[in-house]
Parts: structure tokens; C-alpha cells; sequence
């Protein structure tokens, strides 16, 4: 079954941060490449993560491709070759991780905005100074190759500023691949503080884009983003915020408490979301409370316009 046909009869659940699952295991993240570099030093780590959310009840794997650009992994003298390669291994893993589930999964290729590439926290701000044709070049190679591993759709995640969603919808043009496109928000704003109404507005026409919503943001901030994302778009809405901590980029290091609730996925269920799950700092547990209360939630209205 294609994705959207299975959210035009149900919520879908999605995993959580790949990253506290690696952390979790002993694995130390903490150079500029994050995540993506196990995907040349462990990858079966990568796919253990995986494997962990799916038996907790995740249906949908996001690849650990968030971090992996080709400017990125030259920086550390791997060539484009090697990168292709690293960029297809992503989508194999994930693939492969949930080929034991028992029960249909799915593969979202994670594509990050480009201050992810930066690591310099600039991922939370937007605003690179580059135009929108330049991050247009910057990210269509990358989606190119991940698109050509045949994931089930490209998840264009955690962009904080609505010119680069405008950069990786003309990227995505093509590809064959459907996409959801997730802002990181701060209240009613995206990151760089463009209103959310007409940064969500951006993707209401774009035939390649399944899904919009927002991630990597304040589990209390979720709910009435969800419900303008489905007002404004007419589109299912995807939601994954991260615990409610928050990142601090010079001290590489979270602060704060965590915030992240189950129970709240009833009513981002309720304001129009379909992929719901959890983004940083959101582990296996938590997800599989997420994937019983959506088990459990009664009948929704999915008139999700497919």
C-alpha cells in the first residue's frame, strides 16, 4: 500500500530521534556530521536504531541522511562517489530494519535544511544569506540521489525559513517521489519569523508535497500549528515535535525539561494531523505510548483531500 492511501484511512506513526537511540547505545555524536556519520563507521547501529522503532510501534523510519550532504561529507574527505553510496545505504537501512516488522512500514528519506550542514546551530534560524536559487542547487543533488533509493517519500524536515521550503519545493519538482515538508517553529513563526500561515500556504498547490506540518519544535506549540497547517493547506498534516527540550548550540548539549506527552497526540489527531510521531529526544518508549493512543483514539474525520 502507496503512503497516502494508508493516510486516507488512518493516522500513521512515525519514529522518533534517531540520534538519543544511537547516543543511547554508546555511540558518541558529537562531530559535525551527527548521525550521518555512522553511516560509514556503524551502519548496522543505524539499523538496530531503526529496528527499535518499529517493534515499538513506528510505521514510518526517517533515514539518517538529516545531516548528509555532499559539502558536508567532502569537508571530511569523502567524495562524491562515497557519498551517493552513503546517501543510498540510508534508505537500504531503514528498508532493511523493517523487513522483519511483520506488518507494512515505510521509508522517509530525511533531507535537513542547509544549516544542518553548517552545524553551527543555524538550522534554528534560517536566514544563510544565500538566495533561493542557491539553496535550490545545494539541495537538489542530494534529493536526486535519495530520491533514486526508492524511499516511499522525501522528508523535508526542520527548515526554519520559509525561502528555503520555497528552494526545496522547486527541488523536489520531478523526482517521482512525493514529499512532506515540516517547518521548525517558535510559536506561530517559523524559526527565521516568518508567519506560519504563509509559510505553510507555500505548499497548498505543490502536487509532489503528501503532507505538511512541523517538527523538531515545542510539543506546545504543535497543536495550533497542526490545525492552521490543515486549515490553510487543505493537506494531511505531519507532526513530530521534540521533547520540549531545548538545543543549546555552543554547549552542544540540551537544557531544559522534557515536555513531550502521549497523551497530546489525541489532539493533534483531532486538528488534522496523520503522521504523528516524535523528533529529538523522543526515544522508542515514548512512541510506542504514541502508537497505543492512536490504537486506542475512536473514529476521526479523515477527509485528508488526497
Amino acid at each position: 500500500m502507496r503512503l497516502t492511501d494508508a493516510l486516507a484511512q488512518r493516522p500513521v506513526v512515525l519514529d522518533g530521534g534517531l540520534a538519543n537511540q544511537l547516543e543511547a547505545a554508546g555511540h558518541d555524536l558529537s562531530d559535525a556530521l551527527w548521525s550521518a556519520r555512522l553511516l560509514a563507521d556503524a551502519p548496522a547501529a543505524i539499523e538496530a536504531a531503526h529496528r527499535a522503532y518499529y517493534e515499538a510501534g513506528a510505521e514510518v523510519a526517517i533515514t539518517a541522511s538529516y545531516q548528509a550532504t555532499y559539502e558536508g561529507f567532502a569537508r571530511h574527505g569523502i567524495d562524491a562517489g562515497r557519498t551517493r553510496e552513503l546517501l543510498t545505504l540510508s534508505v537500504d537501512l531503514a528498508r532493511r530494519a523493517g523487513s522483519t516488522a511483520g506488518r507494512e512500514v515505510w521509508v522517509a528519506a530525511s533531507a535537513g535544511p542547509y544549516g544542518a550542514m553548517l552545524a553551527d546551530g543555524s538550522e534554528y534560524r534560517g536566514r544563510y544569506g544565500l538566495s533561493v536559487d542557491g539553496l535550490e542547487r545545494f539541495h537538489r543533488p542530494r534529493l536526486e540521489t535519495l530520491a533514486a533509493a526508492g524511499p516511499d517519500v522525501l522528508a523535508l524536515e526542520t527548515v526554519p525559513d520559509a525561502d528555503e521550503a520555497r528552494a526545496l519545493l522547486r527541488a523536489v519538482r520531478g523526482l517521482g517521489v512525493p514529499a512532506w515538508l515540516s517547518y521548525s517553529i517558535a510559536g506561530t513563526r517559523t524559526r527565521a519569523g516568518q508567519p506560519l500561515e504563509a509559510a505553510f500556504a507555500l505548499a497548498a498547490d505543490a502536487d509532489e508535497v503528501i503532507a505538511v506540518g512541523v517538527n523538531c519544535c515545542d510539543p506546545g506549540d504543535a497543536e495550533a500549528a497542526v490545525a492552521l497547517a490543515a486549515r490553510i493547506t487543505g493537506k494531511p498534516v505531519v507532526v513530530y515535535p521534540n521533547s520540549g527540550e531545548e538545543w543549546d548550540a555552543a554547549a552542544r548539549s540540551w537544557r531544559g525539561p522534557a515536555r513531550f506527552a502521549a497523551g497530546r497526540v489525541v489532539g493533534w489527531r483531532a486538528a488534522g494531523a496523520r503522521l504523528i510521531g516524535g523528533c529529538c529526544r523522543v526515544g522508542p518508549a515514548a512512541i510506542a505510548e504514541v502508537s497505543r493512543e492512536l490504537a486506542t483514539d475512536g473514529p476521526a474525520d479523515l477527509d485528508t483531500r488526497l
